[in-house]
């Protein structure tokens, strides 16, 4: 199995709008890299204490990963439609195999400090912190390292409101990086669902690398969902949903109804923009209100009526 990697030549003025419309267009992931890196033009960027960055490429090579059926003319051709750029910028396609893209994933990710207690550390890495709750994390095919704001987003706050004893629900788990979180953070019971299989199968795996209770931490495909809808009823106390604004219209009936009266629901794969939509689809029966943004991001959380 391959993936198409989609890489736009730009300037830095139309990164973000890029990388915002790429995600919401399917990509897997998005990259953002020095056009001039390895030339007489490289420009190293350097992070100011605040965590600001004191300066910016001027040409950036974005890189966004699809399936390998996209078609990469439409795709281009809406990013045109819908972003301020003058003209259909350079651009061209790489076709790469499932272990190049594992082999990636490695070389790029770091651990991540989520909170004073919490980390998302990489199998392939040494814990940083022995003392801290780490969450030892191996993404295989599926979404969830830890390093988008949206799954930051979610992180902080479960490390910041859970209490212990929930039963949480994360619907479209991915690699389980929430559904783990919580567990670890105090949860007494967690479920993940997912679309897709290696979703499923790598946070199966990577729950068993946590030594996570079998009992306590399930990971279920869609179909599963579908086939235990009733018994899932009023069940949990707190349902994460870190996918996109679309899916999370459709799906919200079905996340209403799993969650319990009073409980909370979390909602991020949002963009600032999209945050009206998504909490008047909500407000129908959550107490709805935006609790934080991070680059572009929204994070939602709503009290059930």
């Amino acid at each position: 199995m391959f993936w198409t990697a989609l890489i736009i030549e730009t300037t830095f003025a139309y990164t973000e709008e890029l990388n915002n419309l790429l995600i919401e267009l399917g990509a897997l992931s998005v990259d953002t890299h020095d056009a001039d890196a390895g030339t007489q033009h490289e420009q190293p960027l350097f992070e100011q204490f605040d965590g600001t960055s004191g300066t910016a490429w001027l040409n950036v090579e974005i890189t966004a990963l699809f399936e390998e059926t996209v078609d990469v003319t439409v795709i281009m051709q809406t990013v045109v439609q819908n972003t301020q750029l003058p003209c259909l910028p350079v651009y061209r396609v790489k076709k790469i195999e499932d272990q190049d893209w594992v082999r990636l994933t490695q070389s790029q990710f770091e651990p991540i400090r989520i909170s004073s207690r919490l980390w998302i550390v990489p199998s392939w890495h040494q814990i940083p912190d022995p003392t801290a709750t780490n969450l030892i994390l191996d993404p295989g095919l599926a979404f969830g390292t830890g390093s988008h704001p949206t799954t930051k987003l979610c992180l902080a706050w479960l490390d910041e409101n859970l209490q212990g004893g929930e039963q949480v629900l994360d619907y479209g788990c991915g690699s389980g990086i929430l559904a783990i979180a919580a567990l670890k953070l105090g949860a007494d019971h967690v479920v993940g669902v997912d679309i897709d299989p290696h979703a499923v199968e790598s946070s199966i795996k990577n729950a068993g690398q946590n030594q996570c209770d079998q009992n306590k931490a399930e990971f279920y495909s869609v179909d599963y969902m579908a086939k235990a809808d009733q018994t899932m009823d009023g069940w949990a106390d707190i349902v994460v949903a870190n996918i996109l604004a679309n899916p999370l219209i459709m799906l919200a009936p079905l996340l209403m109804r799993t969650s319990k009266i009073n409980g909370r629901i979390v909602l991020s794969g949002i963009l600032m923009e999209q945050v009206k939509e998504v909490e008047q689809v909500y407000q129908q029966w959550f107490k709805m209100h935006l609790v934080r943004e991070q680059a572009g991001w929204a994070l939602l959380i709503g009290i059930r009526k």
